[in-house]
């Protein structure tokens, strides 16, 4: 059976997303192209069930209906424009390069429909979080495009290329910023007398946990921090230090502010 949907890029993230599209039986192997010279685990393990290993450009089947580009962008300008004449008009672009705008998508995309999304890491595991933006979008593709990428996770559109860059420094570096949290709850649970593993358990297990209160409840998160918060209690003296004078939603802030100005710069 021809193959339908091409992975220009078959790494961590575009494996990823590719293996939510197996896993959730949106797609069999046989309906798929990869054109990576070193594909990933997920890659791999799609090929050897009966995925088109392409050599090159040139060797893409006519019959793709939907393109993940998810190289790194430095190597897009190779390759673009081989895959644009190798692709028929009709077929749906999706791109998850970090930096590329509509605008430089669409200038070797003529005619065809485009999508830029920023997916974030956790896709790996089925709990990622992909945005996506779409100027003049066919709208018989959205519900496509939601299912594609809502297969690892959830998803949503948002307006413009700034909305995306804003996407990457909440919810595309989100996860690093919360792994600090665990890494810096475990160095406090050492410097109070905690044996180092102990310490690391305790800080690994209450991220996991509150995360899952998270997505169990209905409850906001300032909902759920006001319930584990008696007044006058030891959670409430934390708080007092973390955020009584606004320090930790101006450091946040601040934090953010820089990714996104990162991922302008980025983009422009």
């Amino acid at each position: 059976m021809a193959q339908t949907h091409l992975i220009v890029g078959a790494g961590h993230m575009g494996g990823a997303l590719l293996a939510g599209w197996l896993q959730s039986g949106l797609m069999a192997p046989r309906h798929v192209a990869v054109l990576d010279p070193a594909p990933g685990t997920e890659a791999v393990y799609a090929i050897e069930r009966g995925a088109k290993h392409l050599p090159g450009p040139g060797d893409i089947p006519r019959t793709i209906e939907t393109v993940l580009l998810a190289v790194k962008p430095q190597l897009f300008p190779d390759i673009g424009a081989d895959i644009a004449k190798a692709v028929g008009p009709d077929a749906l672009i999706i791109s998850i390069m970090a930096g590329l705008t509509l605008g430089t998508l669409s200038a070797v995309f003529e005619d065809n429909p485009i999508v830029r999304a920023m997916p974030n890491m956790p896709v790996s595991v089925g709990q990622g979080m992909t945005a996506f933006v779409a100027d003049d979008f066919p709208d018989r593709h959205l519900a496509q495009v939601e299912a594609l990428l809502g297969a690892s996770g959830a998803v949503l559109r948002v307006e413009s290329d700034t909305q995306i860059d804003a996407v990457t420094a909440i919810s595309g570096s989100g996860p690093a910023y919360l792994f600090h949290v665990c890494e810096t709850l475990a160095a406090a649970g050492l410097a109070i007398g905690l044996p180092e593993e102990t310490a690391r358990q305790l800080a690994r297990q209450t991220v996991i946990g509150a995360s899952a209160m998270l997505e169990a409840s209905d409850a906001s998160a300032a909902e759920l921090r006001e319930a584990v918060t008696s007044p006058g209690g030891t959670t409430q003296a934390a708080l007092d230090v973390l955020g009584g004078s606004g320090e930790l939603e101006a450091l946040m802030r601040r934090a953010a502010q820089a990714a996104f100005r990162r991922a302008g710069e980025l983009s422009g």
